[in-house]
């Protein structure tokens, strides 16, 4: 009884524990929805946001030198031999009992104590300016590294999010073919067990029928991947499941795909960030320049010390005394190797540099539209054959077949309608998946990746 009592309780946990493997919450996600939760949760964008942090520690780090500075120190020390110094023996203080020319004298006591504050203010730094303005530039920077960030994720998320689409096609295609095959083979079988079909027409179906179902395992396995890769690009735990909501045709209306052929791209963050650059350059120019202007700080010190020779007499009132200083002090740069000479000549290189980019950039983007836009033609024109080959395709299927099941036409013929039909029909969904990539990089060429979030 204690056995089965046993053997119950691991089969009862077996259960339990293959139940919660399998166990895995499905999330329902449209495009929208993909997109906004990437953009909260991809590392890259979090990362981005997080630098924009750093940027306004950095200028309020910057705007610190500028304060005053403020430090105090304590201190206590103790002599255990107090130093000698040598005076000259020589009258009227020398002594003349003392062979010697000098006179050794212990000057302090065995313990000093001190408290003292210092205070420093900057009154004039040129550089001081300058490097608060570039600091506040970068922060500016950074967030423009954000846009930039979320629109690589957006363009990830959307050529994923597609991918899943589209394999998701490809199943049902190779579902319905290996359903159409599995027909076509239960017809033949029977022909043949009647003595109407010879065994070389099962054996030429069976092996469309293996062929069509490896096809069908492959995109099951192309759909678990694609899902896999958008989850990674939206930032989601593995653990979850991806159900999508919407089809190929809501997400890319025909009109809307021909309207993007005429679309006007609008400014691209490259641009944004290349001027930012510039600006930030200029800054640092500016800022080693400034090197050159004297620099004034105030400074005020205050100070208390007390002395003895024991340590309780150390803080004794009567052995304490104050002293102060106000103070003023300018430097004057005179010469420095010609090192700041060299870093501004380095800074109006480092201009003619981002001044060849930009002009590059601007070049670029132009060619960018102009390929994406030729894609995308080309590639709706090649869907559109494609998806005249594939009903032409069926018709020659159908069309066999009917000849077949009428004896005027030869089970060849079926088995190579049937495998062109799914030639067309993988050709189909490549010219689609091409299609759609395209769309994406004609979006990002255009600076409208953000169009499906921000309308």
């Amino acid at each position: 009884m204690s056995l089965m009592k046993n053997y119950l309780l691991i089969l009862f946990t077996f259960f339990m524990a293959a139940s919660g493997l399998s166990a895995q919450e499905v999330v329902d996600l449209n495009l929208r929805e993909a997109l906004t939760y990437a953009l909260e949760n991809n590392v890259n964008t979090k990362n981005a946001r997080l630098e924009t942090l750093i940027s306004k520690a950095t200028v309020k780090e910057t705007t610190a030198t500028g304060l005053p500075q403020v430090t105090g120190a304590v201190n206590l020390n103790y002599n255990p031999t107090i130093p000698v110094v040598f005076l000259p023996n020589q009258p009227p203080f020398g002594d003349p009992t003392n062979p010697s020319d000098v006179i050794p004298a212990r000057f302090g006591v065995s313990y000093q104590s001190g408290v003292a504050v210092n205070v420093t203010q900057m009154i004039l730094d040129g550089s001081f300016f300058v490097g608060l303005k570039a600091a506040k530039t970068y922060q500016a920077l950074t967030q423009l590294d954000v846009v930039k960030a979320e629109n690589d994720v957006i363009e990830n998320v959307k050529k994923a999010f597609f991918g899943v689409l589209v394999n998701q096609e490809r199943i049902r295609l190779a579902s319905a073919n290996l359903s159409r095959i599995d027909s076509l083979l239960s017809e033949t079988q029977s022909l043949f067990d009647a003595g109407f079909s010879e065994k070389i027409d099962v054996s030429r179906i069976k092996v469309q029928r293996n062929n069509t179902y490896s096809q069908l395992e492959r995109s099951k396995t192309a759909y678990e991947i694609s899902k896999q890769l958008l989850k990674l690009q939206m930032g989601l735990p593995p653990q979850y499941d991806i159900n999508i909501t919407e089809t190929l045709k809501e997400l890319n209306p025909e009109e809307e795909l021909v309207d993007m052929l005429t679309m006007e791209g609008i400014s691209r963050i490259e641009i944004d960030q290349l001027n930012t650059n510039l600006e930030l350059t200029n800054l640092d120019m500016r800022y080693n320049k400034a090197q050159y202007m004297p620099t004034i700080d105030a400074n005020g010190f205050i100070q208390r010390t007390g002395a003895g020779n024991t340590l309780q007499k150390v803080y004794d009132p009567g052995n304490w005394f104050s002293s102060s200083l106000i103070a003023l002090r300018m430097e004057i740069p005179i010469f420095d190797g010609l090192a700041k000479s060299a870093r501004i000549q380095k800074n109006r290189i480092q201009l003619n540099q981002l001044e060849n980019q930009k002009i590059f950039l601007d070049d670029n983007i132009a060619l960018e539209i102009y390929q994406a836009r030729t894609s995308l033609k080309n590639d709706l024109n090649i869907l559109e054959i494609q998806r005249e080959n594939m009903t032409l395709a069926q018709e020659v299927f159908e069309m066999s077949k009917i000849k077949y099941n009428e004896g005027v036409g030869s089970n060849f013929e079926v088995v190579e309608a049937d495998a062109a039909l799914i030639e067309a029909e993988i050709n189909f969904l490549a010219a689609l998946y091409d299609g759609l990539i395209a769309k994406v990089d004609l979006e990002k060429a255009l600076g409208i990746l953000r169009t499906n979030i921000d309308n």
